[in-house]
């Protein structure tokens, strides 16, 4: 193995033109690791011989035994080009679709992407999401086309199918960024008031994938060869009689080389002749193949390695497994690593190149642009475009992640081999004291030998500890610097010097407290599996940091000026929706479990651990894999200790079936409630909301939250960030202006009226759902949109009436009536409301008089909220189950390659498990089949052994969230009519699904359920005796 050396390594940092950070991203089992390997053994850290066995990346026990990347993990790698040395820092990232937030911590800190794509499988889902996720964060992708001997080997391809089949994979490739780019410009459109701006204008010439550009490699990672066609164009062009620059333009295309003429002629399709890339590079390589793959010609591979001059060792030459007779021969023609890292050098930006559209989006979020950011924030840009490492230059670093290491894997803590000085000095030591043992032995003294007692220092606790992994974006971190640590929350707006306390830790926060000071701990240089100490990293750098895991959670930012913003938030790609209790085996146990999930909760960025109000404790996980991935690093790492975990839960919603005219003449589903007293009367009904007006709400929610944030409900007056920063008033009356308009238009185009946006008065539940409160009464009330018309003169008693109706309404869209589910697309309409004024003092405020009097005011004012929440509870509930209710099932996207033999097993198992087949095509070039399909996620469980076992290992499946959709069953359904009775029977013995999700999850919230132990007792049932 290499060794480490630090002063190289330093060498290295310091310059950040030299320097690249990238990441590998793709599908799950299109050849990340495999790739990786190759570039590791291209620095002499792992043999050629175990590339894609070793998995060296790979370090946890569950990810070689599963076979797949499940976290993130970082490497730094030297290479030398155009005799100029580079420092590549490497992050390899899972492609599974569960660990998704992985892959966003890892493109965080890269300022390139190698995308991977498997020429047989082409683009999958993920490899869209990956795509997505690259754009986002305004980093540079290249791409590598891998696996290509799957087409001679396995596929059985003639040259000329395998490049067409090359040619389409690309052009879908392109085809997805292109999606990305026209979002992304008609987005900018609609900021932009200027009509010019738009496709037309935009430039996307370097956006694309193109292989004469030099940003494709065409590559096998199993068999450790790939090439660019800069390789094959500087190899032929002196044969073909061409200059380098113009055979590397026409060897991609439809260009064909003229043998009469000696020139390349376009046009190779319409004259039938073969591609250049065809006649050039894959005849070549097929006849590679075919001499020693598929004929293992012996003859003809001792010509071939004559032929191209290669320097091969006779014993892998006489192998008897071809696999490694062509990993030999195509390593040393096309080695993959330098190929690759040639590209990476060329093609992809070095730190201090960073755009100033991705310094931008570092710095500002949806609530805060850059623009409206303060003057002394804003000036921070130039530091972090510049990546300066001089002392001068601010200190910025950002923490992605905190990742877990064991305690016998850091440095200090390694048994390392003694050199020669160090042996000497032993030696001398122990001379030194046997002279003066035999000495006071010849004098007479009693000899007491002493057994050498342990520092306490030398003894180290076992078990993980927490490292920070992170980039450096500007001036240099030492170790023990002091610096502030800025809360994901943190506005560099609202805080002060003087109001940080210096021994302050992340526990100790009050609320609206999110910045502490923290002292830096070893600085670590991340090499895969190992560490590495450093004093100082400059900026541009990855770096592992200790002594950061009682100030950071998930992520922060590192900076020593409070003027710089809290870094935006991750993307999140995945939604967390499947969940488990856990508790510990051992009641008596509970403290570790505790701890446990709160070290687990730090470690995954993905992972929620909620305590509910029943008092368990529930983990909230991206899929099945992940489930299982944290119950077993709870039991083996965190909290040490045997834990039971329940069924996964899965999350339903509640709704209601159709929709009746928002203002009507009969009573059908009408409700009048009262509060005791009758002080408040009120009459109102439930609507189910139309799709398309759900889906504005849901896409809108990061909206609704930050426009109820900055004027709370009740207050007549703008908050004093409103009446400060007039730039920001004005930026969020665009956007929500434009909510509002496309609310109106929903409503208006679903037959509601003209302006029924402004008839809202909250939304829910917790203020930004997708239900809402509409007011068709006489009276004009405050609404999110305008909080104090300047035409209506409010009582502070209706106001503060208004905001208990607001609360039952949260109470009630919370806690739904079928199964206390959350509920989905129901409008709750109030069309009469009276409130006796004269008969109320303000609900907050007593007269003027005795405290005793004044006190026994306020109470009954609190009690009289309490029964206005209630009741409006209450009545929303009651005229909701007057309408047909139902439940509302999460949906995953499930997209499946499979081979054509057992289509009709997927099928099968899809059909059991109640899904819905969207689409299944075969895929061109290849001989699997492409399925889309809608599956239940409550179904979804135990779905990858059922696939596996049914089609033999020929199917594999990736399961994303899509959306919720209604069970059109109704939940309490059982035959009256005669024909139900005729059809079903008096029994009803048909499964009612819906009715046993709902008694499911009655049944473990410890709801009441209407089930009986013996339905049925026609026939007699008795024990049998066993003789």
């Amino acid at each position: 193995m290499r060794q480490f050396n630090s002063k190289k390594i330093s060498e290295l940092q310091n310059n950040p033109s030299r320097i690249r950070n990238i990441c590998i991203v793709a599908h799950v089992d299109h050849g990340k690791t495999t790739l990786a390997d190759s570039l590791v053994a291209s620095n002499g850290i792992i043999s050629q011989k175990l590339v894609g066995k070793l998995r060296y990346m790979d370090s946890r026990k569950d990810e070689q035994e599963r076979g797949i990347t499940m976290k993130s993990s970082s490497i730094s790698l030297s290479h030398t080009y155009n005799n100029e040395e580079f420092l590549v820092n490497l992050i390899d990232s899972p492609g599974h679709v569960d660990f998704s937030s992985e892959v966003s911590t890892a493109v965080r800190l890269c300022d390139g992407a190698i995308v991977v794509v498997d020429v047989v499988e082409g683009v999958c889902a993920q490899t869209k999401v990956v795509l997505k996720q690259v754009w986002l964060e305004h980093i540079q992708p290249v791409l590598v086309l891998n696996k290509i001997d799957r087409l001679v080997i396995e596929m059985k391809m003639q040259p000329l199918d395998a490049y067409i089949r090359m040619v389409q994979l690309l052009e879908q490739v392109n085809a997805q960024v292109a999606e990305l780019f026209t979002i992304d410009v008609m987005s900018k459109k609609e900021k932009n008031t200027d009509s010019s701006s738009g496709l037309d204008e935009a430039d996307d010439s370097n956006i694309y994938f193109t292989p004469e550009q030099g940003n494709v490699v065409f590559a096998s990672a199993a068999d450790g060869w790939g090439f660019s066609l800069q390789d094959f164009a500087r190899m032929f062009s002196s044969k073909l009689g061409l200059r380098e620059e113009e055979l590397q333009r026409s060897l991609w295309g439809d260009y064909y080389f003229n043998t009469k003429t000696k020139a390349v002629t376009a046009g190779a399709q319409e004259k039938a002749k073969k591609p250049l890339f065809v006649q050039v590079v894959l005849e070549n390589l097929w006849s590679v193949y075919d001499s020693v793959v598929i004929r293992k010609d012996k003859l003809m591979t001792e010509k071939i390695v004559q032929n191209l001059q290669l320097q091969i060792n006779p014993r892998d030459l006489k192998h008897s497994d071809p696999k490694v007779q062509i990993h030999a021969i195509l390593n040393k023609w096309l080695p993959l690593s330098d190929t690759v890292l040639r590209m990476v050098c060329e093609k992809l930006p070095c730190p201090s190149q960073m755009s100033e559209a991705r310094a931008e989006k570092l710095m500002s979020s949806l609530s805060k642009p850059f623009e409206l950011l303060p003057e002394a924030t804003q000036q921070l840009k130039t530091a972090f475009v510049a990546c300066s490492p001089s002392d001068d230059a601010p200190t910025i670093a950002f923490v992605s992640k905190m990742m877990v290491v064991d305690r016998h894997c850091l440095p200090k803590n390694k048994v390392r081999m003694l050199s020669s000085e160090d042996i000497a000095l032993r030696r001398q030591q122990v001379r030194e004291k046997l002279a003066q043992f035999t000495l006071k032995r010849e004098q007479g003294d009693n000899v007491v030998v002493q057994e050498q007692q342990v520092k306490s220092g030398d003894v180290y606790e076992d078990g993980p500890i927490f490292l920070a992994f992170a980039r450096v974006f500007s001036g240099t971190l030492k170790r023990g610097q002091e610096l502030y640590v800025l809360g994901p929350k943190y506005d560099p707006g609202d805080i002060k010097n003087n109001s940080i306390e210096p021994n302050v830790t992340l526990k100790d926060l009050k609320a609206g407290q999110h910045v502490t000071r923290a002292k830096m701990g070893d600085l670590y240089v991340l090499m895969g599996r190992e560490l590495e100490c450093l004093e100082s990293v400059p900026a541009g750098n990855v770096v592992g940091i200790g002594g950061l895991e009682e100030h950071i959670l998930k992520s922060g930012t590192l900076s020593s000026s409070l003027a710089c913003p809290s870094f935006t938030e991750f993307s999140q790609m995945v939604m967390p929706i499947v969940r488990v209790a856990v508790e510990p085996a051992r009641p008596c146990e509970m403290p570790e479990l505790i701890k446990g999930l709160k070290l687990l909760n730090q470690a995954d960025p993905c992972v929620q651990v909620v305590l509910q109000e029943s008092g368990e404790h529930v983990l909230v996980t991206a899929g099945e894999v992940h489930l299982q991935r944290c119950l077993q690093d709870l039991e083996e790492c965190y909290a040490k200790i045997q834990i039971n975990a329940s069924q996964p839960i899965v999350p339903f919603r509640e709704t209601i079936m159709a929709p009746l005219e928002p203002i009507s003449t009969d009573n059908a589903g009408r409700v009048q409630i009262e509060t005791p007293g009758k002080r408040l009367s009120m009459r109102l009904r439930a609507v189910s909301l139309p799709e398309e007006i759900t889906n504005v709400l849901e896409k809108n929610v990061d909206v609704i939250k930050t426009m109820l944030q900055s004027q709370c409900p009740g207050h007549l007056e703008p908050t004093e960030e409103i009446k400060t920063s007039q730039k920001i008033s004005l930026q969020w009356q665009s956007k929500v202006f434009k909510l509002h308009h496309q609310l109106n238009h929903a409503f208006g185009v679903n037959g509601w009226g003209d302006n029924a946006a402004d008839r809202i008065l909250s939304f829910g539940p917790r203020r930004c759902g997708p239900n809402v409160l509409l007011n068709y009464t006489p009276l004009t009330l405050p609404s999110p949109w305008n909080k104090n018309p300047t035409h209506a003169v409010f009582e502070r008693t209706t106001l503060e009436c208004l905001n208990s109706i607001i609360n039952g309404f949260q109470l009630a869209t919370l806690a739904g009536p079928i199964c206390e589910e959350p509920l989905h697309g129901v409008a709750f309409i109030i069309e009469d409301i009276a409130i006796a004024v004269d008969q109320l003092a303000p609900l907050s405020h007593g007269e003027d008089g005795d405290n005793n009097n004044s006190g026994q005011h306020q109470q009954q004012c609190r009690s009289f909220s309490g029964q206005i929440m209630s009741a409006v509870k209450d009545g929303c509930r009651r005229s909701f189950t007057n309408q047909p209710q139902r439940l509302m099932a999460a949906m995953y996207n499930c997209s499946i390659q499979v081979s054509g033999e057992v289509v009709g097993k997927i099928y099968a198992i899809l059909s059991r498990r109640h899904g819905k087949i969207l689409e299944g095509d075969l895929e061109e070039g290849s001989a699997s089949f492409s399925i889309a399909a809608v599956l239940p996620v409550v179904e979804s469980f135990d779905l990858a052994n059922e696939i596996r076992k049914q089609t033999s290992g020929l199917a594999s499946h990736q399961l994303t969230f899509s959306h919720w959709e209604i069970i059109d069953i109704d939940p309490f359904w059982v035959p009256t009519t005669e024909e139900e009775l005729e059809l079903y029977g008096d029994k009803g013995d048909s499964i009612n699904r819906a009715h046993v999700y709902m008694n499911s999850v009655r049944r473990r919230k410890g709801l009441a359920v209407s089930e009986k132990v013996v339905e049925f007792a026609e026939k007699q049932r008795t024990l049998s005796r066993k003789v």
